[in-house]
């Protein structure tokens, strides 16, 4: 017997979704209800269950009192089994993000994590979904977007809104909907049908972004094995202004964009913007596989109540932070000297947070919960970044095994040896497994490398390790204010300190992350024109800096270090084209 819910866009100008569960045999003694205090994918406690607005339950047109038990739980009181309970809540949903639920006038999207109340031990029954079009002329042309099963050919309409159905709760909420009057790019990819449907304003090359994504699909697709392991794949994208982020699925991801960053007709040039948004939706792709398939042993099943700890972050999002872009290198989309660019700006990234000589990936992962999802203005001193780091953990770890088995083996072996073993329906990867793993898909020993890279902090020696690839390593200086030991940031034509990094002479001077920068040496410093002041002034200088803190003006006398030489390049060497271990790292898929 299923669990039924019915989803109407109750009121989009107040941003609202009514959401019924029905519940057809329900327990003398009562059901406990709850909502998902998180979202598989994005590592901390949101409390969705703060987004409901109202909420009141049900049996044969009698009121059933509800008792709240913690801040997303509920018990009903004793219930007639013969009778249906149904339970009614109204759920706010104004968060343009892809993580949680968002309704107006031009669109409606949602994750089940925000709407769908999860009955305790009842979440391996079937449930239903009946998602209703919004009534009034304004929604006429609005179509639905989700992979979610339809539960018969005829149960959902022409433009999708209908009965869909899940075999489990954990399945339920792993089909984001999205509702609008969205634009649909195409294509076929291993066989299987996949489409991108792009809510918001947008003029772009539709042509060229199918047959881009085409490409990269096909990539990852080579790397694990031609047929995918989904029947459908979807990309959810959403438009703005400025934004970006992608939150992966079983077979769809929602993903923000920057308006600029998708092909503009006509031009065939590949953009930094558009570089970066293919680099998105191959990374979200490679998720299909890569923790949503093969998962951290405590991530089976998911516990939606509480955090769920695990030191293998490193592994699920530094290695597809590693591929993504490397799939874009394999597809033909970007060339050998693009990638080595995209690879030296992560390592110029990591190098410049003193946080990664405090904090390992390993640690980083266990702490996403409180630190990395929760970063203030110290957290470039104290936490590293299990996405960036692990990416070169993850470069480090395939350039040693290619050097050790003369190119026989790689980190692609370790990828594939995860997917044969720990794929779908496994019990997952174990925690401290790693090592164990990597020996047995290709034969060599790396334990040292990562008690030294992972578990410790070290940083990975990656000059060393990619001279006999032909690639040298080098560095630059950067900024002058990096000079200074600060970043700012700019609201409006106001400069404030955002970061204030150790050992710099801004600390040393007492300045602090939150102050508004006034003036440099008796001039005005702006938005705009702070790395011209600090232009005219000489390493070893006396700069006095005058700041507002709160509603208090301080003066501070600040010494001019030199810029950091922090900048990494990365170079193919004369000859690099023959190098065989090059050829077989950086092939075509």
């Amino acid at each position: 017997m299923s669990i039924e819910y019915r989803v109407e866009a109750r009121n989009p100008q107040a941003h609202l979704f009514s959401v019924t569960l029905t519940l057809a045999a329900p327990q003398v003694t009562g059901e406990i209800l709850r909502l998902p205090a998180w979202i598989p994918g994005s590592y901390m406690i949101r409390e969705f269950a703060r987004n409901i607005v109202e909420i009141r339950a049900s049996q044969g047109g009698k009121a059933v009192a509800l008792e709240k038990l913690d801040k997303h739980s509920w018990r009903t009181a004793r219930l007639d089994p013969d009778l249906a309970l149904v339970v009614e809540s109204v759920v706010y949903a104004w968060d343009l993000s892809v993580r949680c639920a968002h309704l107006d006038q031009s669109h409606g999207f949602f994750n089940g994590t925000q709407l769908f109340l999860q009955v305790a031990g009842r979440e391996k029954q079937p449930h239903r979904v009946d998602i209703r079009r919004p009534e009034g002329a304004d929604f006429e042309r609005w179509k639905v977007a989700t992979t979610l099963p339809v539960a018969t050919k005829r149960s959902v309409d022409k433009a999708g809104f209908g009965l869909r159905e899940a075999p489990d709760y954990d399945t339920l909420i792993d089909h984001p909907v999205e509702m609008g009057a969205w634009q649909s790019v195409k294509f076929e990819a291993g066989g299987v049908p996949h489409e991108m449907v792009i809510t918001g304003r947008a003029v772009f090359d539709a042509q060229r972004l199918a047959s881009d994504l085409k490409k990269a699909c096909e990539a990852v697709l080579a790397h694990f094995g031609k047929r995918p392991p989904f029947s459908q794949y979807l990309f959810m994208t959403l438009v703005v202004g400025e934004g970006y982020g992608g939150l992966e699925h079983r077979d769809s991801t929602a993903l923000i964009c920057s308006r600029n960053d998708l092909p503009v007709p006509g031009e065939h040039n590949m953009s930094e913007g558009y570089r970066t948004f293919l680099g998105l939706c191959s990374h979200e792709y490679f998720h299909a596989w890569n923790v949503k398939r093969i998962k951290p042993a405590v991530f089976t099943p998911y516990r939606l109540q509480e955090e769920n700890y695990t030191r293998l972050l490193w592994v699920f999002e530094g290695f597809t932070s590693y591929y993504d872009d490397l799939a874009l290198l394999r597809a033909g989309l970007i060339t050998p000297a693009e990638y080595l660019g995209l690879m030296a700006k992560n390592i110029t990234a990591v190098e410049r947070n003193g946080g990664r000589l405090k904090q390992s990936v390993a640690d980083s992962s266990f702490d996403a919960w409180t630190k990395y999802y929760r970063q203030d203005e110290n957290s470039p001193n104290a936490i590293v970044s299990y996405y960036q780091k692990g990416a070169l953990v993850a470069f480090g770890l395939d350039l040693t095994i290619r050097a050790k088995t003369g190119g026989a083996k790689s980190l692609d072996d370790v990828m594939r040896h995860l997917w044969q073993h720990y794929g779908a329906d496994s019990a997952g990867v174990p925690e401290g497994a790693m090592p164990a793993i990597i020996k047995a898909a290709t034969g060599v020993d790396v334990r040292r490398e990562v008690a030294r890279w992972a578990e410790g902090t070290e940083d990975v020696p990656l000059a060393k390790l990619l001279k006999p690839f032909g690639i040298s390593l080098s560095r630059k200086s950067g900024s002058r204010s990096g000079g200074l030991g600060l970043r700012t940031r700019t609201e409006g034509n106001v400069l404030k300190l955002a970061n204030v990094l150790d050992g710099g002479t801004a600390q040393a001077a007492g300045l602090s992350a939150g102050d508004e920068l006034v003036a440099l040496n008796g001039l005005r410093v702006t938005g705009s024109n702070l790395e011209s002041l600090l232009a005219r002034c000489s390493v070893g200088d006396a700069l006095e800096i005058l700041v507002f803190r709160r509603d208090e003006l301080l003066r501070c006398a600040v010494l001019l270090a030199a810029p950091r030489v922090d900048e990494c390049l990365l170079a193919l060497a004369s000859g690099a084209t023959d190098n065989a271990l090059l050829q077989g790292w950086l092939k075509r898929a």
